[in-house]
């Protein structure tokens, strides 16, 4: 992932979204490619042709905040977008990794005694994943409503599973895991380009890239696209094997303790089916803590 190629990529793949319709502009003359032209970007922020081409090359180094904002309002980024530009123009300038605290790793990292507490005190599944989209801790719930994503193929090989691997490589498990396949994907895809643009030197991250961009058609078009979003809240559909369909809301939260890291607890409506189909899952995710508890006895 060469940040000069991001830039050029990004602002291209930008450029490209907006319609001179959008911006107010007349739409004169045949258009070799979509949306806007590099001297219609370059008026609308207020800077010379030249210097916009420059930036769009990828020397974006050195390019001021106002100069960014502006290119922002220009391109119409969302807040996604925009954090996503100032992080490779930092990353270009040799500047993000100074400003950002240190990270921490699924190899290095291990959750406390004390958060796993926390976690069981839920009653409804919570799960912390890093920005490479590896599932590093869950409570009871969290691990039975992902019970297909740890039992996949592609996470008996590895230190921690990765919804990402799980999404683009176990294809008919991740199916039937997420009734909108397609939605899940572009979410999974833009999480991962915007971990790019805020750690692009997460030699993890780029092995990771490189084996789904290698292995996944799927994830290499996607991932050409060039979004990014905020995962911040929502809700999303699952299907697990024993409940059925869940339909559930979730909010993300950064961890302040493990910079990096992020806390994602689901929640279904009060009286819904979502709700009964998570005192099914808790039900049997206790069953199953039960019998694996008698099975160690019997075996000591």
């Amino acid at each position: 992932m060469d940040s000069s190629d991001e830039v050029r990529e990004f602002l291209t793949s930008r450029r490209a979204k907006v319609t001179p319709r959008q911006v107010g502009l007349p739409e004169t003359g045949a258009r070799r490619v979509p949306g806007l032209r590099r001297g219609e970007v370059a008026a609308l922020a207020g800077v010379s042709i030249e210097y916009y081409s420059k930036l769009e090359r990828g020397a974006i180094a050195g390019a001021s905040a106002s100069v960014l904002d502006a290119l922002a309002r220009a391109l119409q980024l969302d807040d996604a977008e925009r954090g996503h530009l100032f992080h490779l123009a930092q990353a270009a300038d040799g500047t993000l990794a100074g400003m950002r605290p240190r990270r921490r790793t699924s190899r290095t990292w291990t959750p406390q005694p004390s958060l796993l507490w926390v976690l069981d005190r839920f009653t409804a599944p919570a799960l912390v994943r890093n920005g490479r989209m590896d599932l590093l801790a869950t409570n009871h719930l969290g691990r039975a409503m992902h019970e297909s994503v740890y039992t996949a193929p592609s996470s008996l090989s590895t230190e921690a599973p990765n919804f990402a691997r799980f999404t683009f490589l176990d294809l008919d498990a991740a199916h039937d895991f997420y009734p909108d396949w397609d939605g899940a994907a572009d979410i999974c895809v833009s999480i991962l380009h915007t971990e790019a643009g805020r750690d692009p030197h997460d030699k993890a991250l780029h092995d990771l890239v490189g084996e789904l961009s290698t292995r996944s058609p799927d994830f290499r078009r996607r991932w050409s696209a060039h979004d990014v979003r905020q995962h911040g809240a929502g809700a999303k559909r699952f299907h697990h094997g024993e409940v059925g369909d869940l339909l559930l809301a979730y909010e993300s939260v950064d961890m302040i303790s493990a910079p990096g890291l992020t806390l994602t607890l689901y929640a279904a409506e009060p009286g819904s089916a979502s709700a009964h189909a998570l005192d099914l899952l808790a039900s049997w995710a206790a069953t199953r803590t039960a019998e694996d508890a008698d099975a160690l006895g019997a075996d000591a």
